[in-house]
């Protein structure tokens, strides 16, 4: 519940707003998301005095909010957010799914929040330790920390699979000689060039190979001076992937642990799906034969170090079975008919039939995943080992460090080998959903293969991980429902199971019936017909597209081959207006579409998936969009195959209850590129007449802003 002090405060800092900025409008919805973010954050629930267990949550302190485009979400999260984080003692970690979003919070939104409102709070954007500059190992590959002289050529052999070439050995150097004279400060988006992702992995690190306190460049590192910042400042801007991570690690890794975090989760509806990628794992087979083979002479290294001979022998042993067992899934797959390679198909994959794997494989999986257990546990072993001889010797601690560093890199390799192998030999309990899993036949390499494996549904993970220890956290974005309704949404994150979460759907301030209109030509063919229903939409495009004006139009394919096949077919005086996603970058593109129209010439935009999202063009840069087909994602991705079945198995029907779900929400996506402000202007036109003619379709329709229909 808000305290007087509270909402006084949230209403000073709202009214600075307006005071500050000549022409501001308070906006209903925004007061109604800047009142709901609050009141959720005022319900979090404390420990009881006496008692240190966690309070039991049940999602009074969670709000799902639907804010369409146009209500300014970000500043009514921002600025409640911020007002009850300070008054909570709590840190806001605000994380949304694109750069671009990261981007606008850190370089636009929480400048101008601070700025006009007052509100004193402090800010940084937080990054993996992936995206750092481990010194300590640049060092080891190039120069003396000292000197900054480069010293070697013949690197680690944990770190480089081959010798490195010449050109790789000139990065290094730049790199090191960069970071040393403090021209760089080892954040690698920072650097003026790409760096290649190969020779990136060999200068970053994993919490595995990282040294931390015992590091000698500690002081200089440059993810711990990063997060050393995190732990000064109020508001925390990350993206869904590094907050996942951080939950599944136990949380208060790299971001500030749930218990002490109100979570502003923007851009929601990626959510779901980037949690499933968070609890997949794979791993290639060659790779790892690669990597185990190295684990005896380093556990020989270990051994001449620490007086623990033991672990360094079950190291070795439980190498040797991890070796042996992917020797027989070798023979296994190799007797599969599905992976057999041909000329359509180089790369052919087999999937496991409901996740549950064939009697003859069940053994050796379970071997495989005892053996990577047995491994992971003896090498952590050897690294505490180290890591306590360091403290107690003072001598040989460049070999030491040396050696510890190497053994991290190969904990964190037998960790993926792990988590692989757990997935694979899984079985879920009765009425959970299954994991998929699936291998596929490498065309590089000779016998390679690619074990993946993957939860369904990460539902479970996230109200155990998330929402049940989060001191409070809101989820928004301009589309949350789906064909009217929360429920996908509910279920796929798992909030389904907190009985208290609160979902609002705000109004939005555009009048849609007054500012856009919506077609549906009398088109003959259904995309079921792909060369029928390509050849209309080449016949219909130049009766939809005026060249005489110098306005923008935005045409949205399913699929790059349409795409393609489209703008082939095009008349030269058409096809010459026309900028095609992929041929040049989107900047470009979006940049050369603007050039178009300020020289009074009319552009037109063909895209994709990505291009129906997050794409912004206010005003007369796009005022007709044309979707050539309903987006439908039919579920050919071994989880979606996965999925689909399961639900057949249990009597339901994966069309209605995935498939139009997620086509709508992703339909009125696309659709929301028309209206962008309150003076924009135009039309809809849908290529695909299963909108008007199916009973889906009418729901999809009914789902859509109330454009006048034409």
């Amino acid at each position: 519940m808000l305290t007087d002090a509270e909402k006084d405060s949230l209403r000073e800092y709202y009214r600075a707003i307006a005071d500050n900025l000549p022409g501001f409008r308070p906006r209903a919805a925004q007061r109604q998301m800047l009142a709901t973010v609050a009141n959720a954050f005022g319900s979090t629930l404390s420990k009881a005095e006496d008692s240190d267990d966690a309070p039991e949550r049940n999602g009074e302190s969670i709000a799902v909010i639907e804010g369409p485009t146009g209500v300014g979400k970000s500043l009514a999260y921002l600025l409640a957010g911020g007002v009850m984080a300070k008054s909570r003692g709590k840190k806001l970690v605000v994380t949304s799914a694109t750069i671009a979003l990261q981007e606008q919070l850190v370089n636009r939104d929480l400048p101008f929040a601070i700025e006009k409102s007052g509100l004193p709070a402090t800010f940084a954007l937080a990054k993996g330790r992936g995206r750092y500059l481990c010194p300590y190992r640049l060092y080891q590959l190039t120069a003396d920390n000292a000197q900054g002289e480069l010293i070697a050529q013949d690197p680690a052999l944990a770190l480089w699979e081959r010798k490195p070439e010449q050109g790789e050995i000139e990065a290094l150097r730049q790199l090191a000689d960069a970071f040393y004279y403090r021209k760089w400060n080892g954040d690698r988006d920072s650097w003026p060039e790409m760096i290649n992702d190969e020779l990136w992995r060999r200068v970053t690190n994993d919490r595995h190979g990282c040294l931390k306190a015992g590091c000698p460049n500690r002081p200089e590192c440059p993810f711990y001076l990063a997060r050393e910042t995190l732990e000064t400042v109020d508001i925390v801007v990350a993206n869904h992937d590094l907050m996942l991570a951080d939950v599944a690690m136990g949380g208060g890794v790299i971001l500030p642990a749930p218990e002490n975090s109100f979570y502003c989760i923007d851009e929601a509806h990626h959510l779901a799906k980037k949690a499933v990628n968070q609890f997949a794992a794979e791993h290639s087979l060659a790779q790892a034969m690669a990597w185990l083979d190295k684990i005896t002479p380093l556990a020989t290294r270990v051994e001449s170090l620490i007086d623990k001979p033991e672990l360094a022998s079950n190291a070795c042993e439980a190498a040797a079975a991890c070796m042996e067992s992917l020797t027989e899934w070798l023979w296994l797959l190799q007797t599969e008919p599905s992976l057999e390679a041909s000329s359509d198909n180089l790369e052919p994959s087999w999937l496991v039939e409901d996740g549950v794997l064939p009697e003859s494989m069940k053994i050796p999986a379970a071997n495989m995943a005892l053996s990577a257990r047995m491994l992971y546990k003896n090498l952590t072993g050897m690294s505490d080992g180290l890591g306590q001889l360091r403290k107690d010797k003072q001598q040989e601690t460049l070999l030491i460090d040396k050696t510890s560093s190497d053994v991290g890199f190969m904990v964190g390799k037998c960790e993926q080998l792990m988590a692989l192998w757990d997935l694979f030999e899984k079985e879920p309990e009765e009425n959970a959903p299954p994991i998929a899993k699936w291998v596929t036949r490498r065309a590089d390499g000779k016998g390679d293969y690619l074990f993946s494996a993957s939860p369904v549904s990460a539902a479970g993970s996230l109200a155990a991980t998330l929402w049940r220890r989060a001191a409070g956290a809101v989820l928004t974005s301009a589309t949350l429902r789906s064909l009217g309704s929360f429920d996908l949404l509910l279920s796929q994150t798992g909030l389904k199971w907190l009985e208290q979460v609160q979902t609002v759907a705000l109004d939005s301030p555009f009048n849609f019936s007054e500012q856009g209109e919506l077609y549906v030509p009398p088109l003959l063919s259904t995309p079921k017909d792909p060369a029928g229903h390509t050849r209309e939409i080449i016949d219909w495009l130049p009766k939809l597209v005026d060249l005489n004006e110098a306005v923008g139009t935005l045409v949205l394919f399913t699929s790059r081959k349409q795409m393609q096949e489209v703008a082939e077919g095009l008349a030269a005086n058409l096809r010459e207006r026309v900028q095609m996603q992929g041929e040049l970058p989107k900047a470009v593109l979006l940049q050369n579409h603007r050039d178009a129209l300020q020289a009074g010439r009319a552009s037109v935009l063909f895209g994709l998936d990505s291009f129906s999202e997050g794409l912004d063009l206010p005003g007369e840069a796009c005022v007709h969009v044309i979707i050539a087909k309903l987006p439908f994602a039919m579920p050919d991705d071994p989880v979606g195959r996965t999925l689909s079945r399961w639900i057949e198995k249990r009597g339901g029907n994966p069309f209605v209850e995935l498939t139009v779900p997620e086509a709508s929400i992703k339909l009125i996506q696309a659709v929301g590129r028309l209206i962008r402000t309150e003076q924009d202007y135009g039309r809809v036109t849908i290529l695909d007449t299963r909108i008007v003619r199916q009973n889906y379709g009418k729901r999809l329709l009914a789902a859509l802003p109330p454009f006048r229909r034409i």
